[in-house]
């Protein structure tokens, strides 16, 4: 018979254990929703879907029944993957155009004395001081036609006509690099002012110019903070459903515009289900990739 487990044991089992429960009740259980309803039928009850799976005593059924027509559909229809498609590429231009803009801003503020980090920090992250909503629409003033950004531009005379910004591929950029920047200069910033300067002498103390010393030194420490700012950028933007609907245009259809339509428009919670899981699993990719480069590098998980 073996010694019962100490208390020391016993507590460090339930540090383990609450990640994982946490883990269970609010990523597994919604799954499993989110897939049972993905496996059913659209229906005009309420709520709107017919579920094939009612309990294990009928899993056999179920399994004999099962069609996957819901996630069929999102292969056939062009509409859906294009979707995909485009969310990807808008979601990757975010994300390198705030890793271009944040990363020189990351590293000004861990360069500056360390009496201006803390003023540098809240001048990042004053925008959360406002309703993400209000930001949005507060670009709506400043890209529209005759709006802001014209009457500057044709103040100092840099354009004689509208720019027509708004409604198009390049506003929804706009906005959401501006929204989603401090997501990438705040893991930059965190990774810079870890970084050892002494590193930094002793490459020019070895004859390796500026440019030589971050391409050699810099850029591969701060490769860490690369990864969580582009991840915490990247995830949101795929799924991105309030910028697009307010500063895009017809032909900005991103997959959480297409989610919301087939979940409030059409009520096809069936299909909707599929769309969300099928954007999960596009999703998981980059943080499998995410993982591995992280393992690789020997940083913690």
């Amino acid at each position: 018979m073996s010694a019962p487990a100490s208390p020391a044991v016993r507590k460090g089992r339930l540090v383990v254990a609450v990640p994982y429960l946490w883990l269970l009740l609010f990523f597994l259980a919604p799954f499993a929703i989110v897939l049972r309803m993905a496996l059913s039928d659209a229906d005009q009850a309420l709520p709107p879907y017919a579920p094939h799976f009612e309990g294990l005593a009928k899993l056999g059924e179920f399994l004999g029944q099962l069609d996957l027509e819901n996630f069929r559909l999102l292969a056939d229809d062009e509409l859906y993957w294009q979707s995909y498609l485009q969310s990807l590429r808008i979601a990757a231009l975010t994300t390198l155009i705030a890793l271009a803009i944040g990363y020189p801003l990351a590293y000004a503020m861990a360069a500056a004395p360390r009496r201006w980090g803390p003023i540098l920090l809240l001048l990042v992250v004053l925008p959360f001081w406002t309703s993400f909503l209000i930001r949005v629409y507060a670009w709506i003033g400043i890209l529209r036609p005759e709006g802001l950004l014209d009457m500057a531009l044709g103040a100092f005379g840099l354009a004689n006509e509208p720019l027509r910004l708004l409604n198009t591929e390049a506003a929804v950029l706009i906005g959401m690099v501006y929204s989603y920047l401090p997501f990438m200069v705040l893991p930059l910033f965190a990774t810079l002012e870890k970084l050892d300067r002494s590193l930094l002498e002793a490459a020019a103390d070895l004859g390796a110019t500026p440019v030589r010393a971050f391409l050699t030194v810099t850029l591969p420490l701060s490769l860490p903070g690369i990864l969580a700012g582009s991840a915490l950028v990247f995830i949101p933007s795929v799924g991105e459903f309030v910028i697009p609907d307010l500063l895009g245009g017809p032909d900005t259809v991103m997959i959480g515009k297409v989610l919301w339509n087939e979940f409030f428009s059409n009520r096809d919670w069936p299909l909707a289900s599929a769309v969300a899981i099928v954007l999960l699993i596009v999703l998981v990719l980059p943080l499998a990739l995410l993982q591995r480069a992280r393992q690789g590098r020997g940083s913690p998980a």
